[in-house]
């Protein structure tokens, strides 16, 4: 921004609010009105983008045209004009944030050697980073479980560690919260948001809203609070925490309406739930969502929060909720300053941000949720928008055994490899037991049996209603004498140390002990992968038998191969519900009318007979109180004495070691010229992968664990790590040789290429052979070949995985054709200089008979480029002949169009950053 001023202000804005006596200077929505038109129907969410225009106002990169488009988007309710965002700040998880720190430090050694300051490369915007991904569920059921956890994390991460323990101390607004505190979007929300942020400049006080980018999907949740914020790519977050703007179309926004209340026994995660799969019906892909209505008037920012949290389950950019007495409430019991909670309530009601009784801004779309007509629910078995009223579970089960069991014939062959004898039942759903002894007791698995049951995810863990909701049904379920089966792997993984603390002074957490539900780590646990091994008996049993069996956790996402390998249905479900089905054992049953089990008396003991009333919540939610949060959150950056001990170089540009498996530097500088190189037409390009719709970032970069037979195991041995200390796929993020071998390498994974198999396999065309995506990839690049993905509907939808677009490139992937793409991935694609490419409408990979071995030609990228281009794709057939198809660019922005030109969005900021000095 200009020295001299923060904003051109060419509407003359600026005025100020006293507050406690101190004066505010801030951007008047208001007075902007005397120029734009009435703008207090305009949605809460695109005033906040319109305060952003005004404020950053510089003639260049935010001009008059960008302001007037957001006014005249009341008008047409949409607009296709381009505009600048600039986040106050931004947030990083550990996963994510670990390649971002190598990217920076890779770029400072790009500036070192181009005889520049490599302190030139540094944070502008102040960037948190929580490490909250890497605690696997090694231990569990017991009172060590959590030291025990923690202890394998340090010893397994202590590379990592070190490596951002150097980033601290090197990169200037930078700060880290260690490791054992708390997951990054429930720190967001009980200490980091602000709601209404502000700096000192040229003499002055400027209060803004508080707004963000993250490197994880689920930074909407802090939507919750009022504060705008979204997942963006680990790449265009570098480039936002450098200075570059987040480029954008304005956005489309649906109104979302919420009437009545919740009914007894309801919660909200069935809430929530209903939601998403409201809005994935509605199809919301790129858009806002912001939330209005009556209904909103008695709404928890707990609750607030959990819808807000899943916005990349139902595909919305962000699930906004406006400001008003209950983020005022919020605020206060989770321990901000009085002065921070004043400055909060007069700027939102002096610019127009209050939420008002009545007030319906108008929206592009609406629709509409009355609380009572919610029913309790799950989600499953792989998607999460897919939910199943609590009462259909068991159908829901049996239908999936159904679509997707093989003929038994086919079942009593892979049984046979894996066990070397014959299924002995001839059912027609294949309902097999296997027996087995677990601690002296002997049971059996069967279809359906729950083999994890894990409270854990920042979904459901930063909401005390249902986590004191799920103590409850624990203490009811010890007073009866019952306990979880035996095969049931428990876990507790809460958000943040608050929930311990409420936990233990209302006694729910001794009961929670009891059923096993130990506390086993501050972090994403199950939800993110790191669910550990099951206990090796129940692995036999599942490999031997070919078991179909379940896990059931309260996170938010529960695609293929994520939680488990080696468990093929997921559901997601409250806290409360996860306790009630590790005592079940089993999803197929009805817990609205079929007994959860048997007590002690033999007497049959109903779901109905544990769960709480909303009474008993309330009360013990009395004990949740603000002292708590000053003593977990005060001193949130320091971390324990083992953090303190980490070794850390104190040198400005990092020193590479070649015999680290967890850092290397990556390859992405090489060679990188002061000139991008011109874009050449795509020629004569293989088909890596020829893939169906919905292929997660979790299907194209996986983040949990791996064999040692895959070539990421094989490459670790190789260099002396052995198969135990392998961590995972999220925890290798800054070594690019472990990526790239896991690239398109999920156990779950299709490729159409081939007949009846999973996992990350392709043809290698020129021979015919079956091999890894990866071993395929390095031959195609031996000798030059250019290589594309051809894929479905919704490619990339899920986690705001920077690697699933890394890996891609460095597989030597030059474009993906798609039906159609979730944002952060299309755009992650982008930043890494891989053109996604979109079919026409009527078109698909199926009307075009394409079977992986043709090749193919991309024409016209060879001129300038531009948004929304059409380029033609000429296949070429196996049988010599060939067919013509046009193709739009999803180069959506001319930002991204200038990113793309340079090969990607690092490229284009080393290169203005050198430009600027020389």
């Amino acid at each position: 921004m200009p020295s001299e001023q923060w904003s051109k202000d060419s509407l003359n804005t600026l005025s100020v609010i006293t507050v406690g006596g101190r004066h505010y200077h801030y951007y008047s929505l208001i007075k902007a009105e005397s120029t734009l038109g009435d703008l207090s129907q305009l949605p809460f969410c695109l005033k906040v983008l319109l305060e952003n225009l005004l404020r950053n106002e510089d003639s260049f990169s935010v001009t008059q045209t960008h302001i007037n488009a957001m006014a005249e988007w009341l008008k047409s309710r949409r607009s296709d004009t381009e505009i600048p965002f600039r986040p106050a700040r931004v947030l990083m998880q550990d996963f994510t944030g670990v390649p971002s720190v190598v990217d920076l430090a890779a770029m400072r050694e790009a500036v070192r050697l181009s005889g520049q300051d490599p302190a030139l490369v540094n944070p502008l915007t102040p960037v948190d980073l929580v490490i909250d991904h890497s605690v696997m569920v090694d231990h569990f059921g017991d009172t060590s479980s959590f030291k025990d956890n923690v202890s394998i994390e340090m010893q397994r991460n202590q590379e990592r560690y070190e490596f951002l323990r150097w980033g601290q101390q090197a990169f200037d607004n930078f700060r880290v919260v260690p490791p054992g505190t708390g997951i990054c979007h429930q720190v967001n929300l009980e200490y980091l948001g602000k709601t209404i942020w502000y700096k000192e400049f040229d003499g002055k006080t400027i209060a803004y809203p508080d707004t963000l980018v993250g490197t994880d999907s689920h930074t909407t949740m802090i939507n919750g609070l009022g504060i705008l914020g979204w997942g963006v790519g680990g790449i265009e977050a570098e480039a936002a925490m450098l200075g570059q703007p987040v480029s954008m179309l304005i956005p489309e926004v649906v109104g979302f309406k919420i009437t009545g209340k919740l009914r007894e026994g309801i919660n909200a995660t069935d809430l929530v739930l209903t939601v998403t799969e409201m809005l994935r019906k509605k199809g919301v892909v790129g858009k806002f969502v912001e939330f209005y209505g009556d209904g909103l008037k008695d709404m928890p920012v707990a609750d607030r929060a959990t819808i807000a949290n899943m916005a990349p389950e139902y595909g919305a950019t962000c699930g906004f909720f406006p400001v008003d007495e209950q983020t005022l409430k919020y605020l206060e019991l989770t321990g901000r300053e009085a002065s921070q909670i004043a400055l909060v309530e007069a700027y939102s009601k002096a610019q127009g941000l209050w939420r008002e009784p009545n007030h319906e801004p108008i929206y592009t779309d609406h629709l509409e949720l009355d609380m009572d007509k919610v029913e309790a629910s799950v989600a499953g078995p792989k998607r999460p928008q897919d939910r199943v009223a609590l009462k259909n579970i068991k159908s829901a089960f049996d239908l999936f055994m159904k679509t997707t069991e093989v003929t038994p014939q086919e079942k009593d062959k892979k049984i046979k490899r894996n066990k070397d004898k014959n299924s002995t039942d001839n059912n027609a759903q294949r309902i097999t037991n296997a027996n087995l002894d677990i601690d002296s007791v002997k049971t059996h698995l069967m279809p359906g049996s729950v083999v994890i049951a894990a409270i854990t995810s920042c979904t459901n863990t930063s909401n005390p209603s249902v986590m004191i909701a799920a103590g409850l049904l624990a203490q009811k379920a010890v007073k009866r004498g019952l306990q979880t089966k035996p095969w049931v792997k428990t876990s507790l993984a809460p958000g943040s140390k608050v929930v311990t603390d409420y936990l233990k002074v209302t006694g729910l957490q001794e009961s929670l002990d009891q059923l096993g539900f130990n506390l086993v780590g501050y972090g994403c646990t199950t939800c993110i992968g790191n669910s550990g091994p099951l206990p090796p008996v129940v692995e036999k049993a599942i490999i031997d038998n070919d078991l179909t069996v379940a896990s059931m956790l309260s996170g938010n996402r529960n695609f293929e191969g994520r939680v488990h390998p080696l468990v093929k249905t997921n559901w997601l479900a409250s806290p409360p519900l996860v306790v009630a089905y590790a005592l079940a054992g089993n999803v197929r049953l009805d817990l609205t009318k079929d007994p959860l089990c048997i007590d002690a008396n033999g007497d049959n003991v109903y779901l109905k007979d544990l769960w709480p009333t909303q009474q008993e919540i309330d009360e013990a939610m009395l004990r949740v109180k603000t002292e708590m949060f000053h003593k977990e959150y005060g001193e949130v950056f320091e971390g324990d004495d083992n953090w303190k001990a980490l070794k850390a170089s104190e040198s400005k540009v990092y020193t590479w070691s070649d015999n680290s498996t967890y850092i290397q530097q990556p390859p992405f500088f090489v060679g990188m010229q002061t000139q991008p190189d011109a874009i050449e037409n795509i020629k004569n390009a293989s088909i890596l992968a020829l893939l169906g719709d919905s292929v997660t970032t979790d299907h194209i970069s996986p983040a949990g664990s791996f064999k040692p037979d895959t070539p990421a195991g094989i490459y670790l041995q190789s260099h002396g790590v052995e198969p135990a200390d392998f961590n995972s796929y999220g925890s290798r993020r800054g070594n690019h040789e472990v990526m790239m071998r896991g690239t398109f390498a999920n156990v779950r994974i299709r490729n159409e290429m081939l007949q009846n198999v999973e996992g990350g396999y392709t043809t290698y065309i020129p021979t015919g052979e079956q091999m890894t995506i990866y071993d395929a990839a390095m031959k195609y690049q031996e000798n030059n070949t250019p290589l594309v993905v051809i894929a479905g509907k919704e490619y990339g939808t899920g986690s705001s995985r920077d690697w699933a677009a890394k890996g891609t490139r460095l597989l030597g992937v030059k474009a993906v054709v798609a039906e159609s793409y979730e944002r952060i991935h299309r755009s992650n694609l982008i930043g890494m200089g891989v053109i996604p490419l979109q079919f026409p409408q009527g078109t698909d990979r199926l009307s075009l008979g394409l079977c992986g071995k043709e090749t193919i030609n991309i024409e016209g990228l060879s001129g300038e480029i531009h948004p929304g281009q059409t380029y033609t794709m000429l296949i070429n057939y196996p049988d010599g002949t060939n067919k013509r198809c046009n193709l739009l660019s999803r180069i959506d922005t001319s930002t991204e169009a200038t990113y793309f030109t340079h090969g990607g969005i690092l490229h284009y900021v080393v290169r203005e950053m050198l430009k600027e000095k020389s």
